[in-house]
């Protein structure tokens, strides 16, 4: 595969149905965005593999939300991973690419060398989109069950959305001949497309967590089932090697459900954040309070989690008290 088609296929996530089945899904690659996000930051490898599932993960999800909604994946824990945020930003126009952004807070003295799953503890995986302004965020959670961050979405699919929903991922450190080693992965999603949405009142009050062979039956299960068993077939390097593009991989996999590929959608790594949106966050404080903030150079700074950009600002120009005066 030449150089031209690894750079085409990489950062990119390529929607497609089953249209023998009924299943739609979706087939990423992240390689930049990964670069980008993690170059930010000293993370211990564990956590860098946390971030990169989540970042892979929002790409598959976030291919399907609207222009310019935001999608944001989160993970809340008591384990030596506190929090892992990941923001997928729709694109701003048609043909324009999305954009993702993670970060994560952690305690560095209580990371181990078990598997990366286990830095994390009890806590909660959330998805939130947001529709933009005047619209109510929609948010649903699940507990951190199952062994993997994909896991959880998939518990999440199954229990909020009744959707049957299947990820299968590969994300790691790669290196190829010349270049330093970073960090790729690649991923597939199938999700089953229901004619109805009639499986609400399987879950009612069994307090169990539904998995996504739970909502399908008849015909309908056993093509699922048979996509997830082609679905596990894929190895490591079909979905994160660059020299298998994602349409070869899906006539690979699923050649007798006559696989149909739509347009690919492009992901960049990109950050929000902007010296006015720091001012407008500071707007809510007093004079005392900017007080209280500013440095002994006589400044008051901020720094983006996410994209470690720093911002330095003149403490008269920031606060209510400055606000107020520039209205009037």
């Amino acid at each position: 595969m030449s150089q031209g088609n690894k750079i085409a296929w990489d950062d990119t996530v390529l929607p497609f149905q089953l249209d023998a089945s009924d299943i739609r899904g979706r087939v990423a690659r992240l390689d930049g965005v990964l670069e980008g996000i993690l170059r930010q930051h000293d993370y211990p490898e564990k956590v860098e593999a946390l971030v990169a599932e989540m970042a892979l993960l929002a790409a598959l999800i976030g291919q399907t939300i609207k222009l310019r909604w935001k999608l944001q994946l989160q993970v809340q824990s008591k384990g030596a991973v506190r929090m892992i945020a990941v923001d997928y930003y729709g694109p701003t126009e048609e043909g324009a690419p999305a954009r993702i952004r993670a970060y994560a807070s952690f305690d560095a003295d209580r990371i181990t060398d078990a598997p990366a799953f286990d830095q994390v503890g009890e806590g909660y995986f959330a998805v939130m989109i947001d529709q933009g302004e005047g619209m109510t965020p929609y948010q649903g959670i699940t507990p951190l069950a199952g062994g993997s961050l994909s896991a959880c979405a998939e518990a999440y699919f199954a229990q909020s959305e009744q959707l049957p929903t299947r990820f299968q991922l590969s994300f790691g450190k790669s290196s190829m001949p010349g270049e330093p080693e970073h960090w790729r992965a690649g991923g597939v999603m199938l999700q089953h497309m229901p004619k109805a949405s009639p499986f609400a009142a399987k879950s009612e009050g069994t307090g169990e967590i539904l998995t996504p062979d739970d909502l399908v039956e008849g015909e309908e299960g056993e093509n699922w089932r048979r996509a997830n068993v082609l679905l596990d077939t894929v190895d490591e390097l079909e979905l994160i090697g660059p020299s298998l593009p994602p349409t070869d991989l899906l006539l690979r996999l699923f050649h007798e459900e006559t696989p149909r590929v739509f347009d690919a959608q492009a992901v960049r790594f990109g950050c929000s954040c902007s010296e006015d949106r720091v001012r407008q966050s500071l707007s809510i404080y007093s004079a005392k309070d900017i007080e209280k903030m500013t440095t002994e150079d006589g400044r008051v700074t901020a720094d983006c989690q996410f994209c470690s950009a720093h911002y330095d600002l003149d403490p008269k120009t920031v606060g209510f008290d400055a606000e107020s005066a520039r209205a009037e």
